[in-house]
């Protein structure tokens, strides 16, 4: 059983990539890191954020570069194979994703699978955590935010961690995507290496002047929520908490 930071008390135009009209999709990159929901016309119903991921294993990854080295080297083909170590095989990460939240009236939080702050819907903080999926599966984990709220909320902070295991976010090929009521999709790709980070902040919703707008961040920390916390101010006091396995 892992212990980690979890228990907390409160104290212009979108440029963007856009992905074919047969997957309308809006992928934020460095380069065009954001787009307005608001100039979208996705301000209503719930914003659904999903996060999910698959492993990379150096036995694909090995196989793909040896197929390329074969076409070019063609007596390679009689050599025996290079057994790798088992350690450069599959590596078991469990990816969580959280949000902070700050509400117009100050009120502050997080809702994460981490300390059960699973959130609410329909009442502040207008966040629920859908599950934890511990396995990658292709549904990944869910969040919804009641966006019929948006004026009740100042700013977001979308975050994925590890919980648990090995640092790996090198390994993994991890996604986040916004379903908005209305309009495309948003796709968030966290294709920057870090193996030894721990947290990613992956976007941010901001109200600006009733202006929904989302940024890409995809910044890795090497700590956790509390070290996320101090890099965007959001002022909460953290702890130790852990969740429970299944």
């Amino acid at each position: 059983m892992a212990f980690w930071d979890s228990w907390w008390r409160g104290g212009s135009a979108a440029q963007f990539d856009s992905g074919s009209a047969s997957t309308n999709s809006i992928q934020l990159t460095r380069r065009h890191p954001q787009v307005s929901l608001t100039k979208q016309g996705a301000t209503t119903g719930n914003l659904r954020v999903n996060l999910s991921w698959r492993m990379r294993t150096s036995d694909i990854e090995g196989r793909s570069k040896q197929s390329g080295r074969l076409l070019r080297h063609p007596l390679k083909l009689f050599q025996p194979d290079v057994v790798q170590a088992h350690t450069q095989g599959v590596v078991n990460v469990d990816l969580d994703l959280g949000c902070l939240y700050e509400l117009m009236d100050g009120s502050k939080g997080v809702v994460q699978p981490l300390g059960s702050f699973f959130g609410s819907l329909n009442e502040p903080p207008y966040v629920r955590l859908s599950g934890d999926d511990r396995f990658g599966a292709p549904s990944g984990e869910t969040l919804f935010v009641n966006l019929d709220h948006r004026e009740s909320i100042k700013r977001l902070l979308f975050f994925v961690y590890i919980y648990d295991r090995t640092p790996a976010f090198d390994r993994t090929h991890a996604k986040v995507t916004l379903y908005p009521s209305n309009g495309p999709r948003v796709e968030i790709e966290l294709d920057e290496r870090a193996p030894q980070a721990r947290s990613c902040a992956v976007f941010t919703v901001d109200n600006v002047k009733g202006e929904l707008i989302v940024r890409r961040e995809v910044k890795f920390v090497y700590g956790f929520q509390a070290e996320l916390d101090r890099l965007y101010g959001w002022g909460l006091q953290w702890g130790r908490g852990y969740k429970t396995k299944a």
